[in-house]
């Protein structure tokens, strides 16, 4: 075949080598200045997280806090044996200072049970249910109060009704009887001041105090599913496992039958659609209506009317024959450069077989990955609740003009706002500061962000080089297999980490800027949606796409540049200028090959991800039995079905990551073959038989043999 786009205008083509048989071995260490930086920001990286570790206290997220800022239910302080949180007046959450606060302005203590009885601290202040009424009462209440200093100071709930703990904090247990909301037995309640309220107004307090707590609820339930259900979960994993390693075995054999089948399929599939597109045609000649022309239709918010118009299937018609026509001779001129594509897919197969221990590489990428996420995950959770305990002072707005300012909770009785304002409290707000730590947290987070995607890069980076060059040592290897080295998998790793940790740091800052640029276009989007801004929001929009696309190229680009350094261990730079102009003098190729891939890596993930979760969904279901097993009883069936589609859609992208590389690979390695080599004595074509069939070439030495 005549090569492609030899001019000069995407660079000169590669000149033979008599000293070059693969991947080099004698290399340099390149890019070692971003290499330093690569260690600084690590080293950078571990400082952030020994500051965030040493301010940040994950137990603001897990525990909840009471009005003195104390943790509920947390070993070793005075509130061990009270795991939950108890809200005085549960309806002043409905306030809108929730949504400002983050906290409802009420007092809350921590207990060790939630109320089940309904009693008013009226009630309750003579009898001798008032024992069990100071438990909910603050700590050191003091018996000598009057109940109306008692109510007015706060010091105890006006009103007690039954409750539940719910991600421990205590809720009414409300309920509907015949249609009537009740707490316990009681469709009203009493606000401690002898005034029966209906409890609809403690239901909003409610919904609003709960807030997304009932996704906790539903967070339980799903860990029990997965409990009871991960055994057969993992059965499915494996079966997706096994699955994708068949169907990249049965790809040496079935490559070219799939390929082919798909495009005859698309070509009837077409034809079928040119065929009913002429029948409703026909169909429609001479009915009432059917004639009108879309212009004079007009913009019809039903599209179901566009149906009953002859000019619509006489559109569709001439579309889908352009469609067909442009396949036909799309196969006609491009005839010869699928068949090549089958065979490199088919080459890769075989490829994969001897080096078989490159299935096993996702493992190594995935725990590195897992790594970066444990430690970005713990350093944002740690920073994120590094801030400082902040009381303010929570009362009537209408009254007290101090309300919303910070307070000292230790010193508030006998300050002025106190005596100024007396029904105010001086309680837990939320968690900040006002030190320069405080204030530089925002951009510790960004800088922790950074440095996932960097370091995430980096590792997608280091395998991909990786599996570079195994492959291209099998390409270049004249004898298949016996001149593989013998370790090709670990050789090139060991190669990647010693000389080219700074190009693979290169690359993946590069790609990092870009994601983070991405993340923050985002943050801003989010905050101009509120805003009546059509120019912003449409610039916003148009910077959106264009980073995608950039950061879809970089992709594109470090990938085939990674190829070139585990071949040749140029630097980054370089072997991104040598990929590119290789890849735009074989533009043809790159494109038939790509869409070629695309449809098999396509048609394999649908097979290993629709064959397990049908069979995920008729087992969970107990449609089907599994020998006298059966599937456990579950609160979602719907919880392991898509674990399990989720997971093999995991695996399968992992194994056909793994033949993607080798398919580039080995698709460089062939153009630099046909550019490097004429099937001389001297310079014989390292390709397939196969493939030196498909193009007429032959090695001289082996032909006249």
């Amino acid at each position: 075949m005549e090569d492609e786009r030899k001019d000069g205008a995407y660079g000169t083509p590669q000149k033979y080598d008599p000293t070059f048989k693969g991947p080099i071995y004698n290399r340099g260490c390149t890019d070692i200045i971003c290499c330093v930086f690569l260690l600084l920001a690590i080293v950078g990286y571990v400082a952030v997280g020994i500051i965030a570790w040493t301010h940040g206290d994950p137990r603001k997220v897990i525990y909840p806090t009471d009005s003195r800022g104390e943790f509920c239910g947390q070993k070793g302080t005075k509130n061990a044996n009270k795991p939950y949180l108890f809200y005085f007046n549960i309806v002043k959450c409905a306030s809108p200072l929730v949504l400002l606060e983050f906290q409802c302005p009420t007092p809350q203590i921590c207990v060790e049970k939630c109320p089940d009885r309904y009693l008013t601290f009226l009630s309750a202040h003579a009898s001798q249910d008032f024992e069990y009424y100071k438990q909910f009462c603050v700590p050191g209440f003091p018996n000598s109060k009057s109940v109306a200093e008692v109510l007015r100071d706060g010091d105890c709930p006006a009103v007690l009704t039954p409750s539940t703990p719910l991600a421990r904090r205590c809720f009414p247990a409300i309920h509907a009887h015949k249609g009537v909301l009740m707490v316990g037995n009681e469709t009203t309640y009493e606000d401690g001041l002898g005034a029966r309220k209906n409890i609809t107004e403690l239901v909003e307090g409610a919904k609003k105090a709960n807030g997304v707590l009932e996704a906790r609820q539903l967070a339980m339930r799903i860990f029990e599913d997965y409990t009871v259900s991960w055994y057969w979960i993992v059965i499915g994993l494996v079966i997706a496992m096994v699955m994708s390693l068949l169907f990249i075995v049965l790809l040496r054999f079935l490559a070219g039958i799939m390929v082919w089948v798909m495009i005859v399929m698309v070509i009837l599939v077409l034809g079928y659609g040119i065929f009913h597109c002429y029948m409703e045609y026909s169909r429609l000649r001479g009915k009432a209506g059917s004639d009108v022309s879309l212009v004079d239709l007009g913009f019809q918010t039903d599209l179901r009317v566009y149906l009953h118009l002859r000019q619509t299937w006489l559109a569709f018609m001439i579309i889908l024959s352009i469609l067909e026509v442009i396949i036909i001779l799309l196969l006609i001129f491009l005839r010869k450069r699928i068949l090549i594509a089958i065979a490199l897919i088919k080459e890769a197969s075989r490829a994969v077989g001897y080096v078989m221990c490159s299935m096993l590489y996702p493992l190594v990428t995935f725990f590195l990955l897992c790594l970066c996420i444990a430690y970005w995950a713990s350093t944002a959770v740690f920073l994120s609740t590094s801030n400082e305990a902040v009381y303010k002072i929570f009362g009537d707005v209408n009254t007290c003009p101090v309300v919303g300012k910070t307070c000292n909770p230790e010193t508030f009785p006998s300050s002025n706002e106190s005596r100024l304002c007396p029904g105010a409290h001086c309680q837990f707000a939320f968690y900040g500061g006002e030190s320069g730590y405080h204030r530089a947290l925002l951009g510790l987070q960004i800088f922790n962000a950074f440095m996932f995607f960097w370091l995430a890069n980096f590792v997608l980076a280091l395998g991909q080089v990786t599996l570079a060059g195994a492959f291209a040592s099998y390409y270049w290897a004249l004898h298949k297999p016996d001149d593989l080295p013998a370790f090709p998998l670990f050789s090139a790793f060991s190669r990647a980490l010693r000389y080219h940790t700074g190009s693979l740091a290169f690359g993946a800052l590069i790609l990092a800027i870009v994601q983070i640029i991405r993340v923050v276009l985002e943050y801003l989007d989010q905050r101009l949606k509120a805003a009546d801004n059509k120019f912003a929001k449409f610039l916003m929009t148009c910077l959106k796409c264009c980073f995608w696309c950039l950061e879809k190229f970089i992709k594109f680009l470090n990938r085939n540049a990674y190829i070139m350094i585990a071949i040749y261990g140029t630097n980054f730079c370089t072997s991104a200028r040598n990929a590119f102009f290789l890849l735009m003098r074989n533009i043809i190729r790159v494109a038939v090959l790509d869409k070629v891939t695309d449809f098999l890596f396509l048609l394999g993930k649908l097979l290993v991800v629709g064959s397990v979760g049908i069979l995920a969904f008729f087992f969970f279901t107990h449609r089907i039995r599994i020998v006298q097993d059966t599937a456990p009883p579950l609160n979602y069936y719907w919880v392991p079905i898509l674990t399990v589609i989720i997971g093999s859609y995991l695996i399968a992208h992992g194994f056909f990551s793994v033949y993607g590389m080798c398919v580039d690979t080995l698709f460089l390695c062939f153009l630099e073959d046909l550019e490097r080599n004429d099937g001389s004595a001297e310079r014989p074509y390292f390709m397939s038989s196969n493939l030196k069939k498909l193009l007429n070439k032959t090695n001289k030495k082996l032909a006249e043999s």
